[in-house]
């Protein structure tokens, strides 16, 4: 029997139910003069002089994207950065997608064929599940981390078996044990896939990022390189042999349905890369302030940030603190001049709500030792204490 409710009352009910638990998702501007520690903007580079510079002369040469690549929107600026990215990254070839979401999506649900098997870290990004969920491979997840857990899945894997993980996780701040994954899936013949969205120029001598760094990359059949992080801009690509780049250019649908990246962003993309090998000190920094947020964190009574974070460091509440409460600390911490967000479910799994502090290389040591005083005074008031390793 068709559901008689009326569509526009499910809907209604389905966002009571989400206010209910403290977790309906609504946009917000962003406050002005706030301290920054919630951007993917890693580096600065979106405000970069150089890549601003770009933007404008792209400004007043460029014209809007017209189609997709394969049919008006493709241009020798996008074919130029590809190349570009190729050569940085060391692999042979790239194609760009219009976001790291796409590029998940793209590869996920056109490489993994009918027969073949996706294994997957649990803690993987959202576009990840996406696009095994549109595949036609057969997919478990294993274990964050958990290699053992991995093998033993593998006892069930048929056909071609593509290993999905993140270089270094979004929601937790810990990486990929990536060399042990590499000569796993080296001496069992799977297919590695990396996605760097959190390492791409960071990582690396240049900031060609993790799987560079550690110098695996024929190691890994593939990588999504996003561009929103800390490229400051948009956009992503797939690395990996040229016959990959073939495929998804004739198979991967959200590469071949959609409107072409404009000229303005191209134009950004190729000067902020151009400007990526110059940042060593500011990647230095970058990584010396990390460790100096979770110090100065730890050093307060009722405050911790786990080891194992790098970067992006998740703050964790006892169980009893729920969403509201954890949006409260947020708050405060926004209130005193902070840009601090909190997550919470569905984002991350109920019981693991958590504040997300970001690092920048422009943060300095008097703004976090400011910002470990609001959250310890924060949570000695009553708004939560935050719980130790081991609650997410």
């Amino acid at each position: 029997m068709p559901d008689s409710t009326p569509l526009h009352q499910r809907l209604a009910a389905q966002l009571t139910q989400r206010e209910a638990a403290g977790t309906r998702r609504r946009l917000t501007l962003p406050a002005a003069g706030l301290v920054d520690f919630s951007s993917n903007d890693y580096l600065g580079l979106s405000q970069h002089p150089a890549v601003q510079a770009a933007l404008q002369r792209a400004t007043a040469e460029a014209a809007g994207s017209t189609g997709s690549r394969l049919l008006t929107g493709n241009s020798a600026a996008a074919e130029a950065l590809e190349q570009q990215l190729a050569c940085f990254h060391r692999a042979e070839a790239a194609l760009l997608f219009n976001s790291g979401y796409a590029a998940n999506l793209g590869f996920f649900a056109a490489v993994p064929r009918r027969g073949d098997t996706i294994l997957y870290d649990e803690a993987s990004h959202a576009s990840v599940k996406d696009g095994i969920r549109a595949s036609f491979a057969t997919a478990w997840s294993f274990r964050h981390n958990d290699l053992h857990n991995l093998e033993r899945k593998l006892a069930r894997a048929t056909g071609a078996v593509f290993v999905a993980v993140e270089a270094l996780y979004s929601m937790d701040g810990d990486m990929a044990p990536l060399a042990e994954l590499a000569a796993l899936c080296q001496a069992k013949g799977l297919y590695l896939v990396v996605d760097e969205a959190h390492t791409n120029g960071v990582y690396g001598a240049l900031g060609e990022g993790l799987v560079a760094e550690l110098g695996l990359e024929d190691a890994v059949f593939a990588r999504i390189l996003t561009f929103g992080k800390a490229l400051g801009s948009q956009g992503a690509a797939v690395a990996g042999a040229a016959v990959l780049r073939d495929y998804l250019l004739n198979f991967s649908r959200p590469f071949i349905y959609t409107t072409a990246l404009p000229p303005l962003t191209i134009a950004g993309l190729a000067a902020a890369y151009a400007v990526l090998s110059t940042l060593t000190a500011e990647r230095a920094r970058l990584f010396t302030l990390s460790d100096y947020l979770k110090a100065q964190l730890n050093a307060v009574a009722g405050l911790h940030v786990p080891q194992e974070s790098h970067i992006i460091h998740p703050v964790f509440f006892t169980a009893s603190a729920g969403p509201a409460q954890v949006r409260q600390v947020a708050a405060a911490a926004q209130s005193s001049g902070f840009d601090v967000r909190a997550i919470v479910s569905p984002t991350v799994p109920a019981g693991t709500e958590r504040l997300r502090l970001i690092v920048h290389s422009y943060n300095t040591e008097e703004e976090i030792e400011a910002l470990a005083r609001v959250l310890g005074q924060t949570t000695a008031g009553g708004a939560g204490q935050l719980q130790l390793p081991g609650g997410n």
